[in-house]
């Protein structure tokens, strides 16, 4: 095999393929990337068992040939190399020659016949704005957990219903959710999807025009497919019951204070500084403002108040985690933000409060974005 591609465009080809592909893989097989060349140019693969990535690129094939080579190797190589064409070539003791300009590397080739095949998506398919798509990941992604020990927490719910595709991710202390539109032929359909996966899909189609979302296979090897342009990434679904966490969400959103997104977020870090590991901040909402207040370790201590305009209610007050607030209100993406009180028919059990989007102190945000957090118990 012998073939002739740019430096750049095959740099990101193996930069893209690489991308989901554990650091650590327990099989040394996966670790390579395939690179198949034909009269079509070069598609580059790679795949875990769990998700791949697959890319086809413009290249002059001189020979056609399949070789597997390691992939984060290739990929660093590829990304050093000097300002010229690369040719990659397979030499007469089976070593793989990559040359560009006057550098030369020699990488030996893993046995092909043993990689296991891409799967192929033929399933119900639909569109969305990728743009949208992105930053519905991206506001919705991070809630999911990282806790491996319940893996039905650690992926993404994306639920079909009509002409909306929503997402929803938990943790069981955190409920985010988003709704983007959806043009397609599916309007039925769930997949639990690894929320890794699916943020690396976000920042690599995030400013593609539309994805393409595709549904297939069956059993245990249900697999969603995105496809944007010339780039396709699939995952294995997650096996499990999501919880119903739509359910948590209030119908009534009449008590609830306003405040200006950034001010909150800037005075949270700053009083946040002296609690101690996972201890929740103390939060007073009035009609005029948010009072934050701390005390840690060593006798320190850090208050703090921001402007709000508190509607529909008493005054409050509540204990949340600083971390979790500030993730939630780096998601809004806009001035100010809502912070509404929600009500429990438990008394014994704290009613989590409800983020949402809000274009200006009287004016509720256009889109769908939703954060529900669970307050902590103040202890003092």
């Amino acid at each position: 095999m012998r073939f002739q591609v740019n430096r750049d465009v095959f740099s990101e080809a193996v930069s893209f393929v690489v991308k989901l592909l554990p650091q650590r893989n327990p099989q040394p097989i996966l670790a390579g990337v395939l690179i198949e060349a034909g009269d079509a140019g070069l598609t580059l693969s790679a795949f875990d068992y769990e998700a791949s990535a697959r890319t086809t690129i413009e290249a002059t094939v001189d020979t056609p040939g399949t070789i597997l080579v390691h992939g984060r190797l290739l990929s660093d190589i590829a990304s050093r190399l000097p300002n010229a064409p690369i040719e990659i070539a397979v030499e007469d003791d089976g070593g793989i020659a990559v040359t560009c300009g006057s550098a030369r590397f020699t990488l030996a080739a893993m046995p092909v016949e043993e990689y296991p095949s891409i799967p192929e998506v033929t399933g119900s398919s639909g569109v969305v704005p990728a743009d949208e798509f992105a930053t519905a990941i991206a506001q919705v992604g991070f809630a999911a957990s990282r806790d491996d020990v319940t893996p039905v927490l650690t992926g993404v719910q994306l639920e079909v219903s009509g002409q909306d595709l929503s997402l929803v991710a938990t943790d069981r202390y955190r409920v985010s959710l988003r709704n983007v539109p959806w043009d397609g032929e599916a309007s039925e359909q769930t997949a639990l999807v690894p929320a890794r996966t699916l943020t690396e899909v976000g920042k690599t189609f995030g400013h593609t025009g539309t994805i393409e979302v595709a549904f297939s296979g069956s059993g245990d090897r249900e697999i969603i497919a995105f496809t944007s342009g010339n780039k396709t990434v699939t995952s294995l679904l997650i096996k499990g019951n999501f919880p119903p966490v739509r359910r948590l969400f209030p119908e009534q959103t009449d008590h609830y204070a306003v405040v200006n997104t950034a001010d909150l977020i800037e005075a949270v870090r700053r009083v946040a500084l002296v609690l101690d590991r996972a201890a929740p901040l103390r939060f007073t909402f009035t009609s005029s403002s948010v009072t934050m207040d701390a005390s840690g370790s060593e006798q320190a201590r850090a208050s703090e108040s921001v402007d709000a305009h508190l509607s529909g209610g008493d005054d409050v007050t509540l204990g949340l985690n600083p971390q979790y607030l500030i993730e939630s209100l780096s998601a809004v993406k806009s001035e100010f933000v809502r912070v509404t009180f929600t009500s429990s028919d438990n008394a014994n059990k704290l009613s989590p409060v409800l983020i949402t989007s809000q274009t200006s102190v009287d004016q509720a945000g256009t889109d769908s974005f939703k954060y529900l957090l669970q307050p902590n118990l103040l202890l003092r």
